[in-house]
């Protein structure tokens, strides 16, 4: 093992998981006021009522075919069923869909925050670094299954990444088991890495604050004003309503002059 293997595939992804976690835990400490999206819909909507829908429906396909593709093993899902063919048919072709469709709806957020003048002002440094890098991630991986996995005679990931990664998490890390990964899944493993190694800092932070309460909170009822003083048959007449309380006459002497 030479020194930049330990530099690339021990020390950096350590670090990316110890600021992702340390990071988010001080600034939800810290900057709960930032502890945002960043919406920024009441500057355009038609755009964006196409791309984020696109985008985070995509980005859950793509989440979900890497947890299983990477951190379940290949004997787990064969004693389900899922066959080497099965699972390279379905990672391959849907894992493609995920891509194209996460590809068209980052397209158009980028497109709709770079051209719309009111939405650009309100983008951060740390915007233009997220999509960055959320584009090259998206781009390599891309990159790397058309080229490998379509067009090449396949590369069996889960025999050398996905066995990586669960030693990472188990404590006994294995560098050599990315000597020899082509090029462009390394590049979509290091600039995942970088994601998550700035991921406190960006707007991403809003991914943990799902709203789950409100699958378990009470009913919130509206009740009109008319209705709960008995008034609800009253009719409200066009144009201005007459005030009730008659004018002074030395405010009215006020107003003439």
């Amino acid at each position: 093992m030479n020194a930049w293997d330990f530099l690339l595939w021990v020390a950096f992804p350590y670090a990316a998981a110890a600021v992702f976690v340390v990071g988010h835990l001080l600034r939800y400490r810290y900057d709960q006021f930032g502890w945002t999206s960043r919406s920024s819909q009441t500057y355009e909507n038609r755009l964006l009522r196409w791309g984020s829908p696109m985008f985070h429906y995509g980005m859950l396909m793509v989440i979900g075919g890497h947890v299983v593709g990477l951190f379940i093993p290949k004997p787990w899902l064969e004693f389900f069923g899922v066959t080497e063919h099965i699972y390279h048919l379905g990672a391959t072709w849907l894992g493609t869909f995920a891509a194209v469709l996460t590809v068209a709806g980052l397209g158009i957020l980028i497109y709709r925050r770079r051209l719309n003048g009111r939405v650009l002002l309100v983008t951060t440094v740390m915007d233009k670094v997220m999509y960055v890098l959320l584009g090259g991630t998206i781009l390599f991986g891309t990159t790397a299954t058309v080229l490998y996995q379509i067009f090449g005679g396949g590369y069996d990931y889960r025999g050398s990444i996905s066995p990586w990664i669960r030693s990472l998490y188990g404590f006994q890390p294995d560098p050599s088991l990315m000597s020899d990964v082509p090029f462009f899944f390394q590049l979509h493993v290091l600039c995942a890495t970088t994601l998550f190694l700035l991921w406190p800092f960006t707007r991403l932070v809003h991914v943990f604050s799902a709203p789950l309460g409100y699958l378990v909170r009470p009913y919130v009822v509206y009740r009109s004003r008319s209705h709960h003083t008995g008034n609800s048959a009253r009719k409200v007449p066009r144009g201005w309503e007459r005030s009730q309380r008659p004018v002074a006459r030395r405010d009215r002497d006020r107003i003439r002059r």
